[in-house]
């Protein structure tokens, strides 16, 4: 049996459940998922290897209408990752019209030139009707490799996704070990866990407003000392996080050293701290710092 390799890109809408889907590709936590918008930033490389193939999966973030230079960061970013993959499940949530921002995605994969999967995701919350009014609000779903309804939550179908994929997958070449899922180094993994308590339990101004940094990683036999940083944007946005009494920011602190502790397999412990960067959403340099901006891209 002949081993084949690929890269597949997943695009949509925020909150699409794209992160959710990849998630649930590996059997294991790589990207952060919150039930808002946007809450993915960069794009995140999920790896899923087996006797017969190698997939590189390439989560990114939503597609929308950017409100600062961040938001125009991140559409960038999700559409860059069309480059060079073989495949793209244009994933879409079958609980909500197919507005205008998917119908402008369509539009702009249709100029792409490469095979395109139709992922209707949410199965679970709609009966067969259901999926069929939803499919029927699209008119050219010809131009589709494969329509395949899933469950990103439940895992349902997601087998039969990955047996749809593997034809289109066009090299022989293992690009990563076996074994190993993601290919971002590990600080990045634990700002973005830190970051998702941020935004499940902080309501208000503060979610987008929120950045993490890893200061500080040491290793000291069976444990792990972490110091990071959480960059806000207003004075009012620190309160929130801190809490009264420092409440908000020690229950952040428990919930994020519990995933922690289950990445490193050791016992972490964790320090944080919140700082004021006015505005840095739109300061280019500090994006850059913050590793939002990879590198300056020609838009010729």
């Amino acid at each position: 049996m002949s081993f084949h390799s690929g890269f597949v890109a997943i695009i949509g809408r925020p909150n699409a459940g794209k992160s959710t889907l990849l998630n649930g590709i590996l059997k294991q936590k790589i990207a952060i998922t919150t039930p808002k918008a946007q809450t993915t930033r960069n794009n995140i490389r999920g790896i899923l290897t087996d006797e017969e193939s190698q997939i590189i999966f390439v989560d990114t973030p939503g597609i929308h209408k950017p409100q600062h230079q961040l938001g125009e960061e991140m559409v960038k970013e999700a559409w860059s990752s069309l480059s060079g993959v073989d495949l793209v499940y244009f994933m879409v949530d079958g609980t909500k019209e197919f507005g205008t921002g998917d119908r402008y995605i369509l539009n702009t994969l249709k100029e792409k030139h490469l095979p395109v999967f139709l992922i209707v995701n949410k199965i679970d919350l709609l009966d067969k009707k259901g999926l069929l009014d939803y499919l029927s609000q699209i008119e050219d779903t010809d131009f589709f490799k494969e329509i395949v309804p899933v469950s990103a939550l439940k895992d349902t179908n997601v087998e039969h996704l990955i047996d749809c994929t593997r034809p289109y997958l066009t090299d022989t070449l293992q690009y990563y070990p076996t074994g190993q899922v993601c290919d971002y180094p590990e600080q990045f993994i634990m700002s973005e866990l830190i970051r998702e308590k941020i935004l499940y339990l902080t309501r208000e101004e503060v979610p987008h407003s929120v950045a993490v940094v890893i200061e500080s990683l040491k290793k000291r036999k069976d444990a792990m000392y972490i110091q990071a940083m959480v960059l806000v944007e207003r004075d009012s946005q620190k309160g929130i996080v801190i809490g009264k009494q420092g409440k908000m920011l020690k229950e952040i602190g428990t919930l994020a050293r519990g995933d922690l502790e289950m990445i490193t397999g050791c016992k972490v412990y964790l320090e944080l701290f919140v700082r004021v960067e006015k505005e840095w959403r739109n300061r280019r340099s500090k994006l850059m710092q913050l590793g939002y901006i990879q590198m300056e891209i020609d838009d010729e």
